[in-house]
């Protein structure tokens, strides 16, 4: 007997998963609010329709549409069924899913997409945290999936990837600010070629050395960072990293000194 999948949220990575879930053999029946359709899954009127006679559960909403998917589905949801949250929402948002559901017989499983969806599909690394994950890794494995169980509760895996998102947007925003700025000063061309030179030679000693660094040198590199953000304002650049760096440096500066 195939899989029985609900698919909750037809979006972009929604469709994209449910599409490869039919193409795996898995029975996908789906919703949206938008009235979305995929080729092959069956369309359900709500959320507590679609998942009424589902084995697994993918809700693959958004962070704010995360416990209204849950709540509009508990309904239909059968004790039993697996509950799987896709979203990129808090740690606390997810252990919540899974004590609301708790009461119906039904376990939730915190799934992180460790990568974009489009290009991959069902083949998109996932890490899988709570009680039930094992067992989600074993249905979807079956079905061409690429999962990794992470040891811990439910709210684990997701805190992993948001930590990791602090660094990768992180560095993103300083990009795009940095390059906004170089735009204004006319040297676009060699700021976007060293900060790649930079990246290229990056290791895990470049790691040690930037935490290390920012504590040794907060003094000098807040001024530094002051001047970066007054350039930006000078260049009429919002300074929002910049600032947030300097900031930063300039708490580290002014900690007391840890007793010898």
């Amino acid at each position: 007997m195939s899989t029985r999948v609900a698919v909750l949220g037809l979006g972009e990575a929604g469709s994209l998963l449910a599409g490869d879930l039919v193409a795996a053999g898995a029975d996908v029946r789906g919703y949206d609010p938008k009235g979305i359709r995929v080729d092959g899954v069956q369309p359900r009127d709500d959320e507590a329709a679609a998942v009424a006679d589902a084995d697994l559960v993918l809700s693959v909403n958004s962070s704010h549409d995360a416990r209204p998917a849950l709540q509009a589905a508990l309904a239909g949801l059968r004790p039993g069924t697996l509950w799987a949250d896709l979203n990129t929402a808090s740690p606390g948002l997810k252990a919540g899913l899974a004590e609301l559901a708790a009461g119906h017989g039904v376990d939730v499983v915190d799934v992180a997409l460790m990568s974009p969806v489009p290009g991959k599909g069902l083949r998109t690394p996932m890490l899988v945290s709570g009680g039930a994950a094992e067992r989600y890794a074993g249905l979807l494995a079956e079905l061409g999936a690429d999962v990794q169980v992470q040891p811990g509760p439910v709210g684990t895996a997701i805190s992993r990837k948001l930590l990791r998102s602090v660094f990768y947007k992180g560095l993103a925003a300083a990009v795009v600010e940095a390059l906004r700025g170089a735009e204004a000063a006319g040297c676009a061309d060699w700021l976007r070629g060293n900060i790649a030179a930079e990246l290229a030679g990056f290791d895990e000693r470049t790691v040690d050395r930037l935490v290390e660094g920012t504590a040794t040198h907060a003094r000098r590199r807040a001024d530094e960072m002051t001047a970066a953000t007054e350039q930006l304002q000078e260049l009429g650049v919002p300074s929002r990293v910049a600032a947030a760096a300097r900031d930063l440096l300039v708490e580290l500066r002014d900690q007391p000194a840890a007793p010898a």
